[in-house]
């Protein structure tokens, strides 16, 4: 049978279902529009962030997993993983340490931009963008914890994302810089129309997302 294709708006999570020998992890259905924060919460070492090893490409094989992964009508899941376009933040901001802060945004730059004037043109704009103008030649070992986050997420959104995951992206920022980058994460998503799923253990992660919760190990979904 064909499958049919969803229309093109935003994320679609079809009867996913995600195993760990007799062990189900995750099971959800899920539409996520563009701009929004689908969040998937549970304690550490729950599982949750198979779902976004799935949705990116990237499961380890011990893990089975089937649904289906549509992106404004893209099947995710037909493509190879460097091409699925998954704009990922992890809980360490993973900046190449040998690489200054322009040439580490400018790396995810698409290849079909091979001016190298214009990639630092743009590194350079983005970093501004993100009240780091004039880091682009700063070592990266020398940025505070919430300097390298906001490197992190320019690099993500340099890379003309379909979607964004965020395995716990806050974990590791004091309360107050959390905040920032919650508000700045999200915020982002939304003017890029960027559909977005969150992984997080914390419940003000979720309130601050503002919308739909999938419990691990709970019956269905709230919402926010």
């Amino acid at each position: 049978m064909m499958l049919q294709r969803p229309p093109a708006n935003g994320l679609s999570l079809a009867d996913i279902l995600i195993r760990f020998g007799d062990v189900s992890l995750i099971e959800l259905t899920a539409e996520v529009p563009p701009g929004a924060v689908f969040t998937v919460m549970g304690p550490s070492g729950s599982g949750k962030s198979t779902l976004l090893s799935f949705i990116g490409g990237f499961l380890d094989p011990a893990f089975h997993a089937k649904g289906n992964v549509f992106v404004d009508g893209v099947d995710l899941l037909a493509l190879e993983p460097q091409a699925r376009r998954a704009g990922i933040l992890f809980q360490d901001p993973l900046l190449f340490p040998h690489m200054s802060v322009g040439a580490n945004v400018a790396f995810a730059i698409p290849a079909d931009i091979a001016d190298r004037r214009q990639r630092r043109q743009i590194a350079a704009d983005i970093l501004a963008d993100m009240d780091l103008a004039g880091f682009a030649d700063r070592d990266p070992a020398t940025l505070s914890g919430g300097q390298k986050a906001r490197v992190a997420l320019a690099r993500v959104l340099v890379s003309r994302p379909r979607l964004l995951l965020l395995d716990e992206p806050f974990s590791k920022l004091d309360m107050e810089l959390r905040a920032q980058m919650r508000t700045l994460v999200f915020e982002r998503a939304r003017s890029a129309g960027l559909p977005v799923i969150l992984v997080t253990h914390d419940e003000a992660d979720a309130e601050a997302a503002g919308g739909p919760v999938h419990r691990i190990g709970t019956k269905g979904t709230t919402h926010g």
